[in-house]
């Protein structure tokens, strides 16, 4: 549930993330040059379709993120990126939910970023192909740690009545961590042998 719906979490979580997620996208835009706003609609339109299948996991669904991709590929850009397919799919499909267009911008981004800036240089300079799909891989588990971490912090803060559901909610996420980190590790593979600048957020 990385989506957190309407009327969930607390004013204080709701503006502590509309705050971050307003820094976040602002950042990214300045970072969003003519080289990068191609691939940024590829990938959040890519993002966008694969997320519609979700798969039932214990009291909630997961579905592919792709925010550590975006996180490499993009940079900080993939937070305007991540707002527009949140955006979207709110009002197209009624996942999530607007007032909390924010939360769920941080959840899911943050994550991402935080792990490609962490592994991305070594990633990139990365002599041998299994190291770099394997360090790919690894952002993909990484991310998609962090988002359940936030998703279930986004609960607990808001109200400790949450707390059980968030526990659970962190356990459903094991699942799409393993699957996601073989998604990403494959694309970064495919991407660094046809289009090894594609994996630069910046100009080298």
């Amino acid at each position: 549930m990385a989506h957190i719906p309407d009327g969930i979490l607390s004013v204080p979580v709701l503006i502590s993330g509309a705050a971050i997620a307003a820094a976040g996208v602002g950042l990214g835009l300045r970072r969003l040059d003519d080289r990068l706003i191609p691939r940024a609609g590829l990938l959040a339109a890519a993002v966008f379709v694969a997320s519609l299948v979700s798969i039932p996991v214990g009291p909630s669904s997961v579905h592919v993120l792709m925010s550590g991709l975006m996180g490499i590929m993009l940079g900080v850009a993939a937070f305007p990126a991540v707002l527009v397919v949140l955006l979207l799919q709110a009002l197209l499909f009624g996942f999530g939910g607007l007032t909390t267009l924010g939360v769920n911008t941080v959840n899911i981004a943050l994550p991402g970023v935080l792990s490609a800036l962490l592994l991305g240089p070594a990633l990139r300079k990365a002599g041998h192909a299994t190291t770099r799909a394997a360090l790919a891989g690894l952002v993909g588990v990484l991310s998609v740690a962090g988002t359940g971490l936030l998703v279930a912090l986004s609960l607990a803060l808001s109200s400790s009545d949450y707390t059980p559901v968030a526990t659970v909610l962190v356990a459903t996420y094991v699942p799409l961590m393993i699957g996601e980190g073989f998604v990403t590790a494959t694309i970064v593979a495919f991407l660094a042998r046809v289009q090894p600048d594609a994996l630069r957020p910046v100009a080298p």
